[in-house]
């Protein structure tokens, strides 16, 4: 269910009030099934007849009452009755005033119950889409990836993207307009600029807006002095921008009088206040449906950024400068490094590694300026000479990729800013410069060195968070991929997906001015894989620079939240100490092994006989079931809710996957007891015969004869 929909089933609700049926219409409005509603209405726990209450176990609990409603609200808050069913909202209305309790977010709400529309974001948990949480995200932001999906929802209602170059279309599109937002609020335009333009100068009806818009983007790509002499005044206000962002020709979407005033009012944010470093991350949210239901917070912080970049380049750098502090040539000598360092993060989805490297690069920049005007008669006037052009990226994902360049842009002008305030001075905005060397390509099969180029005088540092498959994850592109890259080399079918950039890197680093680090998932310093991939990177004369143990990826995206990584610093053998940074104490140590112990480089190879005596362990619990044993956190309760006493009969299912990526599962667990009793209800029903056509169409005659038993799982 999209906003736009949620949105319209609460203007119809409000249209078509009544009271008898509020709840169950304010239910309807967020997506709960109609079978559901059906049931709470015929159920024991509808009591609106009685005493105005309804409890809808783990959603909410509401009542009618007829005054005194904040004291009713928080006597519920804490009451037994209510809390034991755990409902995530409190409600409580005398049909004129609505209040509303958060029970996980502790949020609250107070409005006219006629004015609930306005509110719509309050209730986004009801129709699967989790409030953002503002202590660890600012709140602009979150406004502005809202507004975003809103637009974004009602384009699509009116535009088809199906094609490769609708799409794409569409996502520098939509990258222009960020561009377009950002530049009215932080001095690039005039104030308002562009919002005002649109607002005064389209119809109310949004049908010219299309045509306005591909104009103006035209301007952007047309210096002053050569614009048609005809060109409005009002359109004469704009500046030249280019840079490559508004160099192609590209469709503008179809506006209806609806998103044009969308358009209008995502304008009316406060975008200098919002974070470029997530620009890229917040709204690939809006257009990917599965990362909608965090409402686009889904951007790798900062801190967990600077584990990379510090122990990889930036510490040593800050050690330099200390060294050079009271030296004037030498810090001028460590400008001119600065200038030549390359990053490059062969993943660089929309960009979060390379823009806060380009921030750092650039923080210390000053910092060593404003330490050589204080070794100085006079001021120097130097400007930046950190440029966009150091920046390298590969990245599969079209809009990512478009966005990344956007990003990077953005970042470049926020530092002007600062650079300003501590200088006087700053290289002009506009118009823009190269947006970075960002590569839209599979990097598993581009070149590095054509991406990013080795010459003598470089130093370059390669960083990432790279995708982490499973070897059983994989599909078949992403199989071929690992071909590609591993042909002929045995094993490496077992390999995670990640390996390939450990193994390029490899390659790329070997023998150059240059190190990489990645995130990455731990297996690949576990088991069969180790002897795998270490002994190739081993075998190229590399060593371990430094490493993170696993920890705990505290992304703030929900559904990465529990994900275990490690971080691993590669680089040529160097005669210097390694760090092992264990719980955030920084150990200082002789070698990391492939285990990323301190140890020496030892590797268990495989092999086909136990060193101990224990029995062999062949298998685990597997139940080739066709999926029809296993219940989804949300299948699980609405089976609850069907039937609470099949609670003996749900079990929670917890392996590799559970654990690493901090996910649940549940499953169906019946014996043979339990069959007779819990077998004829319907849900219970048709997942034993999932499971029993799933066994029969097997072409494994041992899976067919598990057909006899389907209530259970294969292996036991």
């Amino acid at each position: 269910m999209t906003i736009i929909e949620i949105e319209n089933n609460l203007n119809n609700l409000i249209s078509n009030f009544n009271k008898e049926s509020f709840i169950f219409d304010l239910l309807l409005a967020y997506g709960t099934p109609k079978s559901t509603i059906k049931r709470l209405i015929g159920s024991d726990h509808d009591k609106l007849d009685t005493n105005g209450e309804l409890i809808f176990r783990k959603k909410l609990f509401f009542k009618v009452a007829s005054k005194n409603l904040h004291s009713v609200i928080d006597e519920l808050k804490t009451q037994k009755e209510v809390t034991k069913h755990s409902p995530r909202f409190i409600i409580v209305t005398d049909f004129e005033t609505l209040l509303a309790y958060d029970t996980k977010t502790s949020d609250s709400l107070d409005t006219e119950l006629l004015n609930i529309v306005n509110h719509y974001d309050f209730f986004l948990p009801l129709a699967g889409m989790e409030k953002a949480n503002f202590q660890d995200e600012n709140p602009a932001d979150v406004r502005a990836s809202i507004k975003m999906a809103k637009l974004y929802d009602e384009l699509q209602k009116n535009n088809k993207f199906e094609s490769k170059e609708d799409i794409h279309s569409l996502n520098v599109f939509l990258t222009r307009l960020l561009f377009c937002y950002f530049a009215e609020d932080t001095n690039i335009f005039e104030e308002n600029l562009f919002t005002y333009s649109i607002s005064s100068h389209t119809l109310p009806d949004g049908s010219d807006v299309n045509n306005y818009m591909e104009r103006l983007f035209s301007i952007f790509n047309t210096p002053t002095d050569k614009r048609e002499k005809n060109t409005p005044e009002y359109l004469q206000k704009f500046p030249y921008v280019n840079g490559g962002l508004f160099k192609d020709v590209v469709k503008v979407p179809t506006f209806t009088t609806k998103s044009r005033n969308i358009l209008i009012e995502v304008g009316q944010l406060k975008w200098s206040e919002i974070n470029p470093d997530i620009f890229g991350s917040m709204i690939q949210a809006v257009v990917t449906s599965d990362h909608r239901g965090n409402m686009g917070m889904h951007y790798t912080s900062v801190p967990n950024i600077m584990k990379v970049i510090e122990p990889l380049f930036l510490d040593e750098l800050y050690l330099e400068f200390e060294k050079a502090y009271e030296n004037k040539s030498k810090l001028q000598m460590l400008l001119n490094r600065l200038a030549k360092i390359k990053i490059f993060d062969p993943a660089c989805g929309s960009g979060n590694f390379l823009i806060i490297a380009y921030k750092k690069l650039r923080q210390l920049e000053m910092s060593i300026m404003q330490r050589i005007d204080s070794l100085s008669k006079e001021k120097t006037f130097q400007f930046s000479e950190i440029k966009l052009t150091q920046f390298y990226g590969i990245e599969l994902d079209d809009f990512a990729h478009e966005v990344a360049m956007l990003s990077l842009w953005l970042a470049e002008h926020q530092m002007n800013l600062e650079f300003y305030k501590a200088f006087g001075r700053t290289s002009p905005s506009l118009p823009l410069q190269n947006g970075g060397n960002i590569v839209h390509g599979n990097a598993t099969r581009l070149d590095w060195e054509e991406v990013c180029p080795k010459n003598e005088q470089d130093e370059i540092y390669i960083l990432g968070n790279p995708p982490y498959l499973g070897a059983k994850l994989q599909n078949k592109i992403q199989k071929d991929d690992m071909k590609f890259v591993f042909d002929a080399i045995k094993g490496f079918n077992n390999l995670d997906y990640i390996s390939c950039w450990f193994y390029k890197g490899a390659k790329y680093i070997k023998n150059f001015n240059s190190k990489y680090a990645f995130v990455t998932t731990t297996s690949i310093c576990q088991g069969e894989q180790v002897a795998i991939i270490w002994s190739l990177i081993f075998n190229e004369d590399l060593e371990i620079d430094f490493a993170y143990q696993s920890f705990k990826w505290a992304n703030n995206a929900k559904a990465n939240a529990g994900v275990i990584v490690s971080i691993i610093g590669i680089s040529n053998k160097l005669s210097k100490m390694k760090y092992l940074f264990q719980s955030n104490i920084k150990k200082e140590v002789k070698n990391i092994n492939a285990y990323l112990l301190n140890a020496s480089n030892i590797i268990v190879e495989k092999r086909n006989k136990a060193l101990s005596n224990f029995p062999k362990m062949s298998f685990g619990n597997m139940p080739n079931d066709g999926g029809g044993l296993i219940l989804t956190e949300e299948e699980k309760n609405i089976l609850l809710e069907l039937n609470s006493e099949t609670e003996i009969i749900i079990r929670e299912l917890t392996g590799s996957s559970e654990f690493i990526r901090g996910t649940k599962r549940w499953c169906l667990w019946i014996n043979d007891e339990n069959l007779t009793k819990f077998k004829d209800i319907p849900f219970v029903k048709n997942r034993i015969e999932i499971t029993k056509q799933h066994r029969l169409n097997s072409k494994d005659t041992g899976a067919q004869r598990l057909s006899s038993r389907p209530h259970q799982f294969r292996d036991i």
